[in-house]
C-alpha cells in the first residue's frame, strides 16, 4: 500500500482547530454508563461533606428548612442496596419505552416504516424535494436511529434521480434526521422518554407533578415543519452552492445509488421488487399495503378518540376532563397498540408477516436495539434516586433559583443561556436522555422555583439537545453519514462533511429558538394541559 493511499485513509478520523479540541474532549469522556456511575459515587459523598457543613435552604413552597442527607451512613448504604432494584423498575422511562418499543418493533420490521419514508420522497416534483426529504427526515424519529440507515442513502438516490447532487441529497436526510430529532410530526419515543425524566425531576419539588408525554405536541408538531423550512433554505441558498465548491462532481461514484437487496432481506422470495431502475419506487403490493396501514390507522384514531369523549365510556375523563382519561394518562399503551395493528396490515399485506410467530420475533428484534439504554438506565435510576435521597438535588435547586431572582434576568435571557448551555454539551454528551437525566434535576425544580413549567425547561432542552447533534464528532452517526458521503465521493474528510453540516446547525439553532420566543411571547400553550409557568 503506498504512502499517499494511507494518508487518504487516515485523513477523516481527525481533524484540528475547535473541532479537533471537542474531539480530543469528547475522546476522554467516559460511556455514558460510567459517567452515572461516577456522579452517583459524587452525590454520596458530596451527601457526607455538605452534611457534614451543615448545607440547608428554605424551601419557598411551604418555608420548611431542607437539610443535606448524609448518604454514607449505615441506613443509607443499606438503603443503596435494598432500593436498587425499585429505583430500576419504578424509574418512569423505563416501562413506558419497552411498551411502545414493542409496537414500533412491529411497524418496523414489516418494513412499514422503510415504505413510509420512500413513499415520501419518491415522485416528488423536484422543487418540493428537498422540503419533503426534510420533514420525512424530521419525522422520521419515530424510526429512532433506523432513519439514519434508511434515509440518507434514500435522500442521495432521490436526489441522483432529479439529476441533483447525491451529496447533498444525504446531506439534507443527515441534517433532518439528526438535528431536527426532537421535532416530529407526530408523537414518537422522545415524548415518552423525556417526559419521563422531567416527572422525576419536578417530583423533588411537587410529588404528585406529572410531565404528560403529549406535553409538548403542540409546538412540535409545527415546528417540524418550521425545521424542514430552514433545512430547504439552506439547502438551496448555501449547501448547494458550497458542494460545488467543495466536490469535483466527475468524480462522485454513482453507482451505490442503486437499490440495496439488503434493505429488503427479510421479504419473501416471490415478492415483487420495483426494480433497480427506481429505488424509491413502491410496488403494487407496498402501495396497497400503505393504504390499508393508514386505513387502519383512521379507524384506531376514530376508535380511540370514541372511547375519550363519548358519555359514559369506561376511559372517559371524570367531568368531560380528557387529558384526565386513562388512554391520555396512559398513553404509551394505545401508541403501542396503534403501530402494533398498523404494521401487521402492512406486514400480511405485503408478506413479511405470514405467521403468528413473526409478532415476537419482531418484537424480540426491536428489543435488542433497546439493550444499551436499558443498561444505562440502571445506572441513571440510581443516581437520580440517590440524588433525591441526598436532598442534593433540592438544595441546588433552591440556591440556584436564588440565584436567578438576585440577578432578575429577563426569562428570555434565562432561556437562551440554558438552550445555549445545552448545545455547547451536546458536543460531548451525544445521548439527550442522558444528558436529560443528568440536567434535569437541577434544571427542571430551580425553574420550577422561578415559576418556569417544567414543560417549557424540557423543551428548551429539545431546541438546544438535537441542532448540534449534526456536527458533533462524537455521535456515532457523525461517522456513518461520513462513510455514507464517502462511499459516493472518495475523497470527503471530516472537514467536508463538517463545512456542509454547520450551517444546517447553526441555522436551525437560531431558527427554532426564534420560533419558540414567538410561540412563548404569544402565550400558546405546548401542548394539552401544559402550562407555561407554574405556581406551585
Amino acid at each position: 500500500m503506498s504512502t499517499t493511499t494511507e494518508q487518504k485513509k487516515k485523513a477523516p478520523s481527525s481533524t484540528g482547530g475547535f473541532l479537533g479540541t471537542i474531539e480530543k474532549i469528547g475522546n476522554k469522556l467516559p460511556n455514558p454508563f460510567w459517567l452515572f456511575v461516577i456522579l452517583a459515587i459524587a452525590v454520596a459523598i458530596s451527601s457526607w461533606l455538605g452534611s457534614l457543613a451543615g448545607l440547608h435552604a428554605t424551601n419557598p413552597k411551604d418555608g420548611q428548612e431542607v437539610f443535606v442527607e448524609n448518604l454514607l451512613t449505615p441506613e443509607g448504604l443499606s438503603r443503596m442496596v435494598t432500593e436498587a432494584v425499585s429505583n430500576f423498575t419504578s424509574f418512569p422511562p423505563l416501562g413506558v419505552i419497552l411498551a411502545v418499543m414493542l409496537g414500533v418493533a412491529v411497524a418496523e420490521q414489516s418494513g412499514l416504516l422503510s415504505a413510509l419514508v420512500r413513499a415520501m420522497v419518491a415522485k416528488v416534483s423536484p422543487k418540493w424535494l428537498t422540503f419533503v426529504v426534510a420533514l420525512a427526515g424530521v419525522t422520521g424519529s419515530v424510526a429512532s436511529d433506523a432513519i439514519y440507515v434508511i434515509l440518507i442513502p434514500l435522500g442521495a438516490m432521490a436526489f441522483h434521480a432529479v439529476k441533483r447532487s447525491p451529496i447533498v441529497g444525504a446531506m439534507v436526510a443527515f441534517a433532518a434526521s439528526s438535528a431536527g430529532f426532537n421535532a416530529s410530526l407526530i408523537l414518537n419515543i422522545t415524548d415518552l422518554l423525556l417526559a419521563g425524566i422531567s416527572t422525576s425531576a419536578a417530583q423533588l419539588v411537587d410529588e404528585d407533578y406529572v410531565v404528560n408525554p403529549l406535553a409538548n405536541i403542540f409546538f412540535v408538531i409545527p415546528s417540524a415543519v418550521v425545521l424542514a423550512l430552514i433545512i430547504t433554505a439552506v439547502t438551496e441558498l448555501f449547501v448547494t452552492k458550497k458542494a460545488r465548491e467543495l466536490i469535483n462532481h466527475d468524480e462522485l461514484d454513482t453507482s451505490e445509488l442503486t437499490f440495496h437487496d439488503e434493505i429488503h432481506s427479510d421479504f419473501p422470495e416471490d415478492y415483487e421488487f420495483s426494480g433497480k431502475e427506481d429505488p424509491l419506487a413502491l410496488s403494487p403490493r407496498e402501495t396497497r399495503g400503505l393504504a390499508y396501514a393508514g386505513i387502519g390507522m383512521l379507524v384506531f384514531l376514530a376508535a380511540f378518540f370514541a372511547l375519550i369523549f363519548i358519555p359514559g365510556s369506561p376511559f372517559a375523563g371524570p367531568e368531560g376532563e380528557f387529558m384526565n382519561s386513562p388512554l391520555i394518562r396512559a398513553i404509551a399503551v394505545p401508541i403501542a397498540l396503534c403501530f402494533f395493528l398498523v404494521g401487521a396490515i402492512y406486514g400480511y399485506t405485503v408478506g413479511t408477516i405470514t405467521e403468528s410467530s413473526d409478532f415476537p420475533d419482531f418484537m424480540a428484534t426491536g428489543l435488542k436495539s433497546l439493550l444499551p439504554m436499558i443498561v444505562l438506565f440502571f445506572m441513571v435510576a440510581q443516581f437520580l434516586a440517590w440524588f433525591s435521597w441526598s436532598n442534593l438535588g433540592i438544595w441546588t435547586a433552591i440556591k440556584g433559583s436564588e440565584l436567578l431572582q438576585a440577578w432578575d434576568l429577563p426569562p428570555l435571557l434565562m432561556f437562551l443561556g440554558f438552550v445555549l448551555m445545552v448545545a455547547t454539551l451536546n458536543l460531548f454528551i451525544t445521548s439527550g436522555s442522558a444528558q436529560w437525566a443528568l440536567m434535569a434535576p437541577v434544571v427542571v425544580p430551580m425553574m420550577m422555583y422561578v415559576n418556569v413549567s417544567p414543560e417549557v425547561a424540557q423543551m428548551l432542552f429539545r431546541v438546544g439537545d438535537s441542532p448540534t447533534n449534526i456536527i458533533t464528532p462524537m455521535s456515532p452517526y457523525f461517522a456513518l453519514a461520513l462513510t455514507f458521503l464517502q462511499r459516493y465521493y472518495k475523497k470527503a474528510g471530516v472537514g467536508t462533511l463538517m463545512s456542509l453540516a454547520l450551517p444546517y446547525s447553526m441555522a436551525m439553532l437560531v431558527g427554532w429558538f426564534a420560533f419558540f420566543v414567538i410561540w412563548y411571547l404569544i402565550g400558546i400553550p405546548l401542548g394539552p394541559g401544559a402550562p407555561m409557568t407554574y405556581a406551585g
